[in-house]
């Protein structure tokens, strides 16, 4: 596994560490004996009897074990029946963006974003994506809307720092890396991008 490929990893966890930290215990409504099956988790809101509560619950155990296909059926559902809620896009969102639709993604993110502004791992992930595809003033936009909201968080930090490496500003991308370790001093990632600009 390449270096990049390592980072990539790194961040995926770390955003579905936050998706999850924001997850309350919830209880699943009684089950009524009759299991649900794939086509009635896709089916019209009104067959449904969890509410959204219990299907983002639903969710989060289908993609913690590694089905997002019925993850994101549960969370469009959920999505049917509470679409106001940013918490419910930003998990669509976000499997999406596993799922390579990035376009897709960037839609919910932007309607997540709309309802909560002041969320930092918003403005990360649309950053993620937006260096990505190479528009570095939207990634860099959003990375910079991130440390106005939280400017304590080295994730964000390391993600500028990868931003400005792609676009050739490399004495910039260490200072940042070095803002992430004045963080969080166990940074690996970070003190391994130093070295690898500095050659030492």
């Amino acid at each position: 596994m390449t270096i990049f490929q390592l980072l990539m990893l790194g961040a995926s966890a770390f955003f579905a560490f936050k998706i999850y930290e924001h997850i309350q215990t919830l209880q699943d409504p009684e089950e009524t004996g009759d299991e649900v099956n794939d086509s009635q988790e896709k089916s019209a809101v009104a067959f449904s009897p969890f509410s959204p509560e219990a299907l983002v619950e639903k969710a989060n155990k289908a993609f913690e074990d590694d089905d997002k296909v019925k993850a994101l059926a549960f969370l469009n559902e959920a999505n049917a029946k509470d679409s106001n809620n940013p918490d419910i896009l930003f998990k669509i969102a976000y499997i999406l963006q596993q799922q390579n639709d990035d376009q897709e993604a960037l839609k919910y993110y932007k309607d997540a974003l709309f309802l909560d502004g002041n969320n930092e791992f918003i403005h990360n992930a649309m950053a993620s994506i937006y260096r990505k595809n190479a528009e570095f003033t939207s990634a860099k936009m959003h990375l910079h809307a991130s440390l106005e909201i939280d400017d304590k968080n080295p994730i964000t930090y390391y993600n500028y720092g990868n931003l400005l490496v792609d676009m050739q500003r490399d004495e910039e991308a260490i200072e940042m890396y070095k803002k992430a370790l004045e963080i969080n001093p166990e940074f690996t990632e970070a003190k391994e991008e130093i070295e690898k600009l500095t050659g030492k």
